[in-house]
């Protein structure tokens, strides 16, 4: 696997605010709640070192514009409002002509495609109000297969520097391509990255499949196939084509599969003579270790970050509500109080929070609520949204939204924990169940 040698300059020290607001020091952006009104910066465009570089600049600056801009946190400034154009790498930043136009931080940078076909790329990140550049001046390297990847990376952190929080551009997500009418839709896995770039396909079409999960490590993923003729959980590496079949009991059906965070275990859920329980799995030893024993359905199980509580959806109360117990078995506690119906829940990889699908009066919505039930928030609201997924920091949701009427397609759609930024994702095909992987190595 090619090495990507990354090394920075970064501009900015800061943690996290959420309105633009008059300040005396580093530029700090919140993100938690409230609506702002975005940043304006200037990502200038990237310069080529040698002819053959212009077209890597041109597209890395665009996705690096795209990455930053599409979180609704910031407004790329246009080219032809810059009264200082940027010359050169080390050539001195003329902060009061970016300050005339309002830019709040600069972004430079610069690509050379080297005699061997490597790309070599370099950035500055400037805060413009207080006119320091920090940090020193590094770069990344690698083949020119790798230019999105590049471009991911020096988004990341530019985010990162400017909210506190960590980058998410630099990932990818699986999910359930559909094609088809709707009474005969075609089902595969496909991945992609998380901006939609880059389609591959993990099965074919032959069977019904549900439900990926990736592995902590985003080299792994589980998923539900309907290849026997009913649902059995199945485990493929990322860019092999072949499969496994986890080795379970035949005679059941088996779905909705989460690794556990070591990766080494997994909780599913197993129907049987008309009840549903949770199992682990332990994947070295094949061992299964039965997790609940109630006559009703428990399904949807995740873990938390540290690998000691899963959340699942069970209608023991009577309907569908949240429960958390300890990730070995025993009493679950109840943590979903609300009105109408609680599903798929989804703990966020900083422990802070558990998304979920919630349908009532007539409406569905993903929402968040803290793993003790308190601070429940919904986030959206249509005909029918549901399957969330964290974004590798925790702080963006994706989950599949489906239109009304007998020509309603799935769409992916992202949406940040305030609920602002409400976005369809670009998908050339319907799209459902997506599955974000942690940031790739």
């Amino acid at each position: 696997m090619m090495k990507v040698l990354i090394s920075l300059v970064l501009a900015l020290t800061v943690a996290m605010p959420l309105v633009a607001q008059e300040r005396s020091g580093p530029l700090r952006i919140e993100i938690t709640e409230g609506v702002i009104e975005p940043v304006p910066i200037a990502v200038a465009p990237f310069l080529a070192e040698n002819p053959a570089a212009a077209d890597f600049a041109r597209q890395i600056t665009a996705v690096v514009s795209a990455d930053l801009t599409g979180t609704g946190l910031f407004r790329d400034l246009p080219r032809e409002a810059y009264i200082s154009q940027v010359t050169g790498f080390d050539a001195p930043v003329a902060y009061a002509d970016w300050k005339a136009i309002n830019a709040e931080a600069l972004v430079v940078g610069t690509v050379t495609l080297t005699s061997d076909s490597k790309l070599l790329i370099k950035f500055r990140l400037f805060d413009i109000f207080t006119g320091q550049p920090l940090g020193e001046g590094l770069q990344f390297a690698g083949g020119t297969g790798s230019w999105r990847r590049v471009a991911h990376k020096v988004a990341d952190q530019v985010y990162s520097r400017i909210t506190g929080e960590g980058g998410y551009f630099d990932s990818r997500v699986v999910y359930v391509e559909s094609t088809g009418p709707k009474n005969d839709r075609k089902k595969r896995l496909a991945i992609m990255d998380y901006d939609g770039a880059n389609v591959q396909y993990l099965t074919d079409a032959s069977s019904i499949v549900l439900a990926p999960r990736f592995s902590p490590t985003g080299d792994r993923v589980l998923f539900t196939s309907y290849e026997s003729g009913f649902p059995q959980i199945y485990e493929l590496a990322v860019g092999q084509v072949e499969k496994r079949a986890l080795g379970l009991d035949a005679g059941a059906m088996t779905f909705a599969p989460r690794y556990a965070p070591d990766g080494r275990t997994v909780v599913y859920s197993e129907a049987r003579g008309g009840n549903t329980d949770l199992f682990r799995l332990d994947l070295n030893t094949g061992e299964r270790t039965r997790l609940t024993s109630a006559p009703s359905i428990e399904t949807a199980p995740d873990f938390s970050p540290d690998g000691s509580q899963i959340v699942f959806e069970s209608d023991r109360s009577g309907n569908q509500q949240l429960y958390v117990m300890p990730a070995g078995g025993g009493e679950p506690k109840r943590i979903s109080f609300g009105q109408g119906r609680y599903g798929t829940p989804v703990w966020s990889p900083r422990g802070d929070f558990v998304a979920f699908t919630k349908q009532n009066a007539g409406r569905f919505h993903i929402g968040v609520m803290r793993s003790d039930g308190s601070a429940e928030r919904l986030l959206t609201a249509s005909f029918l949204d549901e399957g969330p997924t964290w974004a590798p920091n925790g702080r963006v949701l994706m989950f599949t939204r489906e239109s009304a009427g007998a020509d309603g397609q799935p769409a992916l759609f992202s949406v940040d924990i305030s609920g602002r930024n409400l976005k369809r994702v670009a998908t050339s095909t319907a799209a459902s169940d997506p599955a974000w992987s942690p940031l790739l190595p």
